[in-house]
């Protein structure tokens, strides 16, 4: 069991004591309170050092409770996991006021300033402060006021041209500190000292990162913990640091890091945990590794002291990745065929997220040296994983089932072999007997791709924008058949032949009526005030309403065979049938 050092401390004997070295790592994000949080803190700390604005009122042996600080002792030094805002912003204030006290020389004033400095600064065996040796020390990596920071600590003087959270805070407790002076002149001394001695840290130190960050994660409920991604981003600046690049590894990074969020919305976790989660599978599969249990991303990365993060072409490997995804997500006409972007489109609603990870080896393994793509040959390859996807989703549902034909075959890839899924083939009888009896209901993620595979099988399909929202049309609807009753078979109005992709303006418009009254919606019309409503971008339902003047069960039952045996064709022509 992990060893834990947890001791309530006042701000003064935390900050004082002679081991009392601070160090906020280079995987932390750039300090954060704004005005609006110190305004919070000043008047939380005021309101109890000072109960309704009387200094006399005051219990000396109440406490206010600031909150945890998680360490881990590293090289002599408290390395900071919970609690860097917090104990940034503190020291601030502490500053703040010891420059006002500058010109002050009572036996009060002497006394508050020496307690401030043993918190600010180190301090010899005679408690003398060493003005030139800060008690904390910032490596934030994408922190470029982290010197402005120290800067302010050591001189408590600040330029009015200087922008950053550092300075604009430690303004505001200037002006606050002045204000409070002029109003409480006879309570002056009063405030800092209670703030060092009745306020309440509660350190914890843990034997080992790991240990803190899984006690942050425990106990911050609010901010967001530290992501795997800040742990990466410090390696990345340590071995750019050596190689005297660090400047320009952080602009990089920064300029990666705004593109991916941008492009990528993963369900959990952060946009460039993403990334790095896409680059691992290409990483994996170089190792030869299909091991259907995938390891934890930062497990993945640490391994032999991040070896894999102190090598320049990762990171590259890394932004040419991020800008092929960018122009998926742009659906960038330059770099892709008509023909791509459209497969593009059919696996953005695929059933599970596999895709992205196959498409990321694909890419990471066949680039060129301009990290273009064959297009015949990477247009076969969606077109044959498309195809397995959707139908391994009926046929073993699930991503985990997924896992260990596709990690076989990025294996595969990697070494240029032909992704043929040649143990996993399937028998068309057998298959369109389980299409006929899957119940491809409205929750099922490969309804909705299923059907979005059939709208753009049609090549008179036009490509749609990414953004476009799409729901799941009953064409015969459900309000028709509770009123009518003609449905011979209930289960008729479920079925995949029932059903049709549609944009979610429309949707919500044509829902619940008879179809003669759909048709309006399908093809656009005009409203009472003469204004067009734009009908749908979906090519079928434009010549289903062409076509037919009623959408009966014959009709859907028909649909249903014919999009069941134009997608055993579908994977006949991707060579996936026995």
């Amino acid at each position: 069991m992990s060893k834990l050092n947890i001791d309530q401390k006042t701000v003064l004997a935390l900050f004082s004591a002679k081991d009392a070295l601070f160090l906020i790592p280079d995987y932390q994000r750039p300090y954060a309170w704004g005005e609006q949080e110190c305004q919070t803190l000043w008047d939380d700390i005021f309101s109890f050092a000072l109960p309704d604005n009387n200094c006399n009122a005051f219990d000396s042996s109440s406490e206010y409770f600031l909150g945890p600080i998680v360490t881990f002792q590293s090289q002599g030094q408290k390395e900071i996991i919970d609690g860097q805002q917090r104990l940034t912003t503190l020291l601030l204030l502490l500053r703040a006021f010891y420059a006002c006290f500058g010109n002050m020389n009572d036996d009060a004033a002497k006394a508050t300033r020496k307690s401030i400095e043993s918190c600010i600064w180190k301090t010899n065996e005679f408690d003398a402060a060493d003005k030139d040796s800060l008690k904390i020390e910032s490596e934030v990596a994408t922190d470029n006021d982290r010197e402005e920071f120290m800067a302010i600590l050591k001189t408590g003087e600040v330029s009015d041209k200087s922008k950053s959270r550092y300075a604009h805070n430690y303004r505001f407790f200037l002006k606050q500190i002045a204000k409070f002076k002029d109003e409480f002149p006879m309570y002056y001394s009063y405030l800092p000292i209670r703030i060092m001695k009745n306020c309440i840290l509660l350190p914890i130190e843990a034997e080992s990162q790991d240990t803190a960050l899984r006690i942050f994660s425990t106990l911050n409920d609010r901010g967001m913990p530290l992501s795997d991604s800040d742990i990466f981003k410090a390696q990345f600046y340590k071995f750019y640091s050596h190689q005297g690049k660090k400047d320009e590894f952080i602009h990089q990074w920064k300029e990666l890091e705004e593109k991916v969020n941008k492009i990528f919305h993963p369900v959990s976790g952060n946009a460039m945990d993403d990334l790095f989660t896409r680059y691992m599978y290409y990483i994996r599969a170089r190792q030869g590794n299909k091991n259907s249990t995938t390891e934890a991303l930062r497990k993945f990365y640490e391994k032999d002291s991040y070896s894999l993060l102190k090598q320049e072409q990762t990171f590259l490997d890394m932004i040419e990745l991020a800008d092929f995804w960018n122009d998926v997500s742009n659906q960038d006409e330059e770099r892709f065929s008509s023909r791509i972007l459209r497969r593009f489109y059919v696996l953005n609603y695929a059933p599970n997220s596999m895709w992205i990870y196959f498409v990321s080896v694909y890419f990471m393994s066949y680039r060129d040296k301009n990290g273009q793509l064959d297009e015949e040959r990477f247009y076969k390859f969606l077109n044959r994983i498309t195809a397995f996807i959707w139908a391994y989703a009926i046929v073993r549902p699930g991503v985990n089932a997924l896992r260990t034909p596709v990690y076989a075959e990025m294996i595969n890839l990697v070494n240029k072999r032909p992704v043929t899924f040649e143990d996993f083939k399937f028998t068309p009888s057998t298959f369109k007997e389980q299409m006929k009896n899957y119940e491809f209901t409205n929750q099922r993620p490969i309804t909705k791709a299923m059907l979005t595979w059939w709208a753009f099988h049609k090549e008179t399909q036009k490509l749609l924008k990414l953004e476009t929202v799409l729901d799941i049309e009953h064409i015969f609807a459900r309000a028709r058949q509770m009123k009518e009753k003609s449905l011979n078979n209930a289960a008729s109005l479920e079925m995949l032949g029932n059903k049709v992709i549609l944009e979610k303006r429309i949707n919500i418009r044509a829902a619940d009526f008879r179809f003669a009254d759909k048709k309006k919606y399908y093809n656009g019309y005009e409203n009472s005030k003469g204004q067009r409503r734009s009908g749908t971008e979906i090519r079928e339902l434009l010549d289903i309403s062409a076509n037919y003047s009623d959408f009966r069960e014959e009709d859907i039952i028909k649909r249903q065979n014919y999009m069941i045996e134009e997608f055993i064709e579908y994977l006949d022509a991707n060579d996936l049938v026995k």
